[in-house]
């Protein structure tokens, strides 16, 4: 496997669809966890990686022993401030949270990412619809919570002056089978939002191939 962790793969597409520069960039890695978008951010380049997660002990050695990342765990992003990034000011940020909205994320970062950052961010429908629009096992299933939740996402990225910019779907389900989204968003106050007919085609896409990809998967494993 050419990274730490499965999660990696969310982040090569996302760097392949959006065309996102990690060169030469510092990167903020909002959740790092094992470190799978730390070690992308490397490979493709990054200066200097914080990878930060508000668990402890879970970055692999390969990464944590790297002079170009530097370890911030037991850090609630949530009260994170600029002077916290003494290596440099982010100039990319990727994020891949639990359990937590990201509109307690987006609030923060805006004050500490450089303007016209960018980030590549996980949109978990589970974490972001209400409780009564999360199925059995916590799964997300329908089509039109997902839209609801990006539109939802999309409103408070750019109530913080983030426009949304790409959106795809993440190659990788999340580990209850909920179809995840990647989604593109640019520090440039707000104001250049993708429209909301290319959002739903977004979404019909991942409907189309995810499930798709499980009948195929169910169909080999008879």
């Amino acid at each position: 496997m050419p990274y730490v962790s499965r999660g990696g793969f969310k982040l090569e597409k996302a760097i392949n669809v959006f065309d996102l520069d990690f060169q030469n960039k510092i990167v903020l890695d909002i959740g790092s966890s094992t470190g799978g978008f730390t070690d992308v951010s490397l490979q493709n380049g990054a200066q200097k990686v914080y990878a930060l997660d508000v668990g402890t002990n879970q970055l692999v050695w390969k990464l944590r022993s790297d002079e170009r990342v530097v370890v911030m765990e037991n850090t609630n992003f949530r009260y994170a401030k600029l002077d916290d990034f003494t290596a440099g000011r982010p100039e990319v940020a990727t994020i891949d949270v639990s359990f937590i909205s990201l509109n307690l994320i987006l609030p923060p970062l805006s004050e500490i990412l450089t303007p016209n950052g960018h980030v590549a961010t996980l949109i978990k429908p589970q974490f972001e619809a209400g409780r009564q629009a999360v199925g059995k096992h916590g799964i997300v299933k329908d089509a039109q919570t997902h839209l609801a939740v990006i539109d939802q996402v999309a409103t408070y990225a750019a109530e913080n002056g983030f426009s949304l910019i790409g959106l795809d779907f993440s190659p990788i389900k999340g580990g209850a089978g909920n179809i995840e989204f990647l989604a593109d968003l640019v520090l440039d106050g707000g104001e250049s939002t993708m429209d909301e007919s290319a959002r739903e085609a977004v979404v019909a896409s991942a409907h189309e191939q995810l499930n798709a990809r499980r009948e195929e998967e169910r169909d080999a494993s008879k």
